[in-house]
């Protein structure tokens, strides 16, 4: 068997990943946001799981052969976010202090932050995706430790500017790649990501 015949194309499981993430943080940044009430979040739950979570974590799991460890780590812990948020608010959520809560999401966001450093050599839609998830992140948390209900509901409208930033990559990976040629272009730094 020659080198061409045993090399095996491995396909780009980041479209995937990107429009979990970007279709659940769209739905929970509307309720974030005040455009719904908490009535909705039974959607957003059921996504979360489903989409948010376990495609997510898919997306992650297909990227380990293709080396690519920032997406492994990104897709797998960010899956494993909706899964543990779905969690909480179907089970724990009146039993758990808002300060405490804030925590979870200062955390997140602290991993974000080092992830948008990771990701400064990527293409600038994906730089653009982490910069704009930490701020929400902090906003989120920064709402939930003071109670000010306009850092939520900023932090609900720049989770929808980070689900509009994420379903653009995946659009364009899926586009480009089935033109084979940029339609979309997302800013790449040089070498592909």
């Amino acid at each position: 068997m020659s080198n061409e015949q045993a090399q095996v194309k491995f396909s780009n499981p980041a479209p995937l990943g990107l429009a979990g993430f970007a279709l659940t943080t769209w739905l929970l940044s509307m309720i974030n946001a005040g455009w719904f009430s908490a009535d909705a979040m039974n959607m957003v739950l059921a996504v979360a799981l489903a989409y948010g979570g376990t495609a997510q974590i898919i997306a992650g799991v297909m990227e380990l052969p293709r080396g690519n460890t920032f997406g492994a780590t990104a897709f797998v812990s960010y899956g494993a976010f909706w899964w543990s948020f779905a969690l909480f608010v179907l089970f724990l959520h009146d039993k758990v202090p808002a300060a405490f809560v804030g925590w979870y999401l200062f955390l997140w966001g602290m991993f974000t932050f080092y992830m948008w450093v990771a990701s400064l050599r990527a293409a600038r839609a994906l730089q653009l995706i982490f910069l704009a998830l930490w701020i929400t992140f902090f906003l989120l948390a920064a709402g939930e430790w003071t109670g000010m209900s306009a850092l939520h509901v900023a932090g609900g409208y720049c989770g929808l500017i980070t689900a509009v930033l994420a379903f653009y990559l995946s659009a364009a990976e899926v586009i480009n790649e089935s033109h084979q040629r940029t339609v979309l272009p997302i800013g790449a730094p040089g070498a592909p990501r």
